[in-house]
């Protein structure tokens, strides 16, 4: 059976034209700096965030966690959102491995921090408390995307109280698309940013970190420290470039089967679909009477893929088809009248 999966976008899988780029990649050995392929999709990622240097990893949680342990040192302590990824969902690698504290504040309905609150939480220069480095944002956050404004406010925050600013910007043009904007525009708010290759645009593995050259440099060493060292890695980067040149713009098309899923959903009894569903390529539902796991066993069988939770994400990417958003409606309106 072909299953519709919406678990996530990570789920994608490379076309016959990436494997093909992919088989016939140019390789070396990128710990010498000799892979002609990575070298090449680095200086493509640098160039379309604007930044002046960019680096290959295994994983956005990778580039994040290089992103940390080059800006802060032992005890200095970075603000970032509870809900946030480089807090909740990495593992505690900051704290772990770099001895970095973090300080959560709750995000607001929007995905953004309150710059208010962030200033109350920076501590004051005294060898009493951890010093407070780094400011991490998300975007996008839960499918919600920071605006152009916000971001260039919390720039200006940042610079006036000596904080660096770092954004885990794993679907940065997914937020590109969405306000019709370059990700260069995006980017320049920020010290430094992350951006995953193997989410909506489809490449198998890898994210870049992109910032200064000499912060690059640096992250470069963290990135052996970690052990993060890759060799003949143009095959993998051959795939991601091949995802920025071919599958950007592409992501409106996510974007527009998200906003049909939650457009249909809206109506139905038994459910309520979250504000900003739809803005990019998530959408969620809350679900009244129904149990999570049994409808997502129900979907299951019928060929479609989420993970249970209350609320539920439902996510489009380029494996999913508007026949596929069809289909996950019917089959939700189906199991919420069965509950």
């Amino acid at each position: 059976m072909r299953y519709a999966d919406f678990r996530s976008d990570t789920v994608t899988r490379p076309s016959d034209a990436m494997r093909a780029a992919m088989a016939q990649a140019e390789v070396g050995d990128d710990v010498y700096g000799d892979d002609p392929t990575v070298n090449r999709l680095e200086e493509l990622g640098a160039a379309m965030l604007g930044t002046e240097a960019a680096l290959f990893a295994s994983s956005g949680t990778q580039t994040n966690l290089l992103a940390l342990l080059t800006h802060c040192g032992r005890g200095d302590e970075y603000i970032v959102g509870q809900d946030a990824h480089t807090y909740k969902y990495e593992g505690g690698g900051a704290a772990a491995l770099g001895s970095i504290v973090p300080q959560p504040i709750e995000l607001e309905a929007d995905g953004s921090l309150d710059l208010a609150k962030v200033a109350a939480k920076i501590k004051p220069d005294d060898f009493h408390h951890a010093r407070t480095r780094l400011l991490c944002l998300e975007n996008t956050q839960a499918g919600k995307v920071l605006s152009l404004e916000y971001q260039r406010e919390a720039a200006a925050f940042a610079r006036q109280r000596g904080l660096a600013l770092h954004l885990d910007g794993a679907r940065i043009f997914n937020a590109a698309v969405k306000l019709d904007v370059s990700a260069s525009e995006i980017a320049t708010n920020y010290d430094t940013l992350s951006v995953c290759l193997s989410k909506g645009l489809g490449a198998p593995v890898g994210s870049l970190l992109c910032g200064r050259a000499a912060f690059i440099k640096e992250a470069r060493r963290w990135r052996k420290v970690l052990g993060g060292g890759m060799r003949q890695a143009g095959i993998i980067a051959a795939g991601a470039i091949f995802a920025l040149e071919y599958n950007v713009e592409r992501l409106a098309e996510d974007h527009t089967n998200a906003a049909f899923i939650a457009s249909e959903l809206a109506g139905l009894p038994g459910l309520d679909v979250l504000p900003h569903s739809g803005e990019t390529n998530m959408v969620f539902i809350r679900l009244h009477g129904a149990n999570p796991v049994e409808l997502t066993a129900a979907l299951k069988a019928q060929g479609i893929l989420v993970s249970a939770g209350n609320p539920m994400r439902i996510v489009t990417h380029l494996d999913i088809s508007r026949e596929d958003a069809k289909a996950i409606v019917a089959a939700i309106e189906k199991g919420i009248a069965k509950a």
